[in-house]
């Protein structure tokens, strides 16, 4: 299922949060442009790093070329942002497909101007990833809710209701992973600090148990692969 997601976009305008825009007339073309502006700016070139340490390669196990530049724009300051996305590589194991943000270069409206300091501490890099990832894996899975109900791969209909309650058996309930992605999904989306946890909690099984249901998942594809220190 993972190989689905080669053929969806990096980025869409649905994908970004409330004041930000897709160009309509982009000057940039992600595919056309982008393998030249990493080259401007010698993304995989010798960098130099702080004073008194050697000098070191840019690390190439993420398949750099792949990466893609997009525009985007602050409707209210008219800021410019190329924001750089590209999916992640582990060194030993299969590729997972999630998109990161790799790079980020501002522009000011008028060239010449500063970059208001709020703008480059208020980028929302978190939400525009956990946007593109939640598209980018939902066409592995399940389809989504249309109103207050979805049609599952065995052809049940869930309620959105129904997300919340104890998971079951997952030998005897239909489409077991997909639901446990879709209430870990409503998890994060509620603001969860530990869904996995509170996915235990509301099954009345022990954590270990819906640590192995999320890990299932994610191998699945229903899922993006959890973060090294991050919670759930």
């Amino acid at each position: 299922m993972i190989e689905d997601l080669e053929s969806v976009p990096l980025l869409v305008a649905a994908d970004l949060p409330a004041g930000w825009q897709m160009p309509d007339a982009s000057p940039i073309d992600p595919e056309r442009d982008s393998p030249a502006i990493d080259a401007a700016l010698r993304y995989e070139q010798w960098v130099d790093p702080a004073p008194g340490l050697d000098r070191r390669l840019n690390s190439s196990h993420n398949n750099t070329d792949s990466g893609r530049w997009f525009l985007i724009q602050h409707t209210e300051s008219s800021t410019r942002v190329l924001l750089r996305l590209q999916r992640q590589y582990l060194l030993d194991e299969e590729p997972k497909g999630e998109v990161r943000i790799t790079g980020i270069v501002y522009l000011p409206e008028w060239a010449g101007d500063p970059v208001a300091s709020p703008m480059l501490r208020n980028l929302p890099t978190s939400r525009i990833e956990a946007a593109i990832n939640r598209r980018q894996f939902a066409v592995t899975g399940a389809s989504r809710f249309e109103g207050s109900t979805m049609t599952m791969p065995s052809g049940r209909v869930l309620r959105s209701a129904d997300v919340m309650k104890p998971l079951g058996n997952p030998k005897r309930t239909p489409d077991f992973y997909e639901v446990v992605a879709l209430q870990h999904t409503r998890l994060v989306d509620d603001g969860e600090p530990n869904p996995t946890a509170r996915m235990a909690e509301l099954s009345r099984v022990p954590l270990s148990t819906a640590q192995g249901w999320v890990a299932r998942a994610r191998r699945k594809g229903l899922l993006p692969p959890g973060r090294r220190g991050r919670a759930g």
